[in-house]
């Protein structure tokens, strides 16, 4: 069987996402300030909470997403090292976070 080298494997049935070698696996570094900030672009309408500014690693920032997502009882996600949590209520998220440990800023609007 040839394979085309052109063509690369994104999703596995058995290991679930295959990273590539461009991927970091580091958490990029900071000023050690948490910026809160809410965006709707792309999600007709919808808002979500976007939590950057946290220099953990991945096994470590899906733990802290899981335990922020469940506090505020709505879903969401982890990408590039950010954490999008389905709410408007960035004042609950501040003092999640406060709670912690972290030093945290809401940021725009």
């Amino acid at each position: 069987m040839n394979l085309d080298p052109n063509v690369s494997l994104v999703f596995s049935t058995e290991t679930g996402r295959v990273t590539t070698p461009d991927t970091p696996t580091r958490a990029p570094t900071g000023d050690g300030i948490i910026r809160i900030h809410r965006d709707t672009k792309g999600r007709k309408g919808k808002g979500v909470s976007i939590i950057q500014g946290l220099q953990l690693d991945s096994v470590a920032l899906k733990k802290l997403a899981q335990k922020l997502k469940k506090q505020c009882g709505c879903g969401g996600t982890v990408k590039d090292f950010n954490i999008e949590v389905q709410t408007d209520n960035r004042d609950q998220l501040k003092s999640l976070l406060e709670k912690m440990g972290y030093t945290v800023k809401l940021a725009g609007g």
